[in-house]
C-alpha cells in the first residue's frame, strides 16, 4: 500500500501530467461473467495510475486485443478508466489489489487480499472458467480451491500454457502477458489469442446464464487529472 501511494506522488516523467490512482485498485467487468480473468497485482504505472485492471501498460494491451477478438470486450485497448471499454461475460481481479516492487508481492500481501478474492468469487455466481495469468496467479487459486475443500493437492496441479484442469469451475493456464514474457516471445499475441477463443468455447458450451451485464463505465473518473477518491 506504502509503494503505490510512493510512486503515484513521484510519478514517471511519461505520464507527469496524470494524477494517478494510487491506491488498491479494484477489480472490473461483468457482475454476472462466466468467465474470470486472475491476474498479479496493479503495474506501478499502469493500473496504479489509471485505476483500471491491466489499463494503461504493454500487459494490458496484449490481454484486451485477445478479449476483443474472442468477444469480451467492445474495444481492443485500455488506455484509461473513461475510455468506454465494456466488458462482457468476464470478470477481471488480481491476487493482490496494490501495485508491488518490481512486480512481485510479498506472501503477507497475497494473504491479506486473499479474503477479497474469496468474496468476489462467492459474489460470481455463474462462472465456468477462471483464467490463471501466470504461475503465482495459478498458486493463489489452487490455495483457495484446497481451503475449500475442492482440491486435495496443490502438488497435483502443474502449470503450463493453455493446460486445462477440468474442475468447476474449469482452471485454465496462461502465461501472462507481462513485457518480459511477450518481448522474448516466450508469450505471443496469438498463444494468448488460443487461450481466451478456448475459454469462449467452453463458456459457449454449457447453459446461458440468467443475465449478463456489460461493465459499467466509471464517469467519475476523466483521462487526465483524476480525483483522488
Amino acid at each position: 500500500m506504502r509503494y503505490c501511494g510512493e510512486v503515484a506522488e513521484v510519478k514517471r516523467r511519461a505520464w507527469r501530467d496524470w494524477d494517478y490512482w494510487g491506491k488498491p485498485v479494484p477489480s472490473f467487468g461483468d457482475p454476472y461473467a462466466r468467465l474470470l480473468i486472475l491476474g498479479l497485482a496493479p503495474a506501478a504505472h499502469g493500473a496504479n495510475r489509471t485505476g483500471r485492471m491491466f489499463t494503461g501498460d504493454r500487459s494490458g494491451d496484449y490481454l484486451y486485443r485477445s478479449l476483443h477478438r474472442a468477444g469480451f470486450a467492445s474495444q481492443p485497448e485500455s488506455r484509461s478508466a473513461s475510455d468506454g471499454l465494456m466488458l462482457r461475460d468476464v470478470w477481471i481481479t488480481a491476487s493482490a489489489h496494490c501495485a508491488p516492487p518490481d512486480n512481485k508481492p510479498l506472501p503477507e500481501e497475497l494473504l491479506n487480499c486473499r479474503p477479497y478474492l474469496e468474496r468476489e468469487v462467492n459474489s460470481l455466481h455463474n462462472l465456468r472458467v477462471v483464467v490463471a495469468l501466470g504461475k503465482l496467479a495459478f498458486d493463489t487459486w489452487l490455495r483457495i480451491l484446497k481451503l475449500r475443500s475442492r482440491i486435495k493437492r496443490m502438488a497435483d496441479f502443474q502449470f503450463g500454457h493453455n493446460v486445462l484442469y477440468p474442475l468447476s469451475p474449469a482452471v485454465l493456464c496462461s502465461y501472462h502477458p507481462s513485457q518480459q514474457n511477450t518481448s522474448t516471445g516466450k508469450l505471443t499475441q496469438s498463444m494468448l489469442d488460443d487461450v481466451f477463443i478456448r475459454a469462449r468455447d467452453i463458456i459457449r458450451s454449457g447453459p446461458t446464464p440468467a443475465a449478463s451485464h456489460p461493465s459499467p463505465t466509471p464517469s467519475h473518473l476523466s483521462r487526465k487529472r483524476q480525483p483522488r477518491i
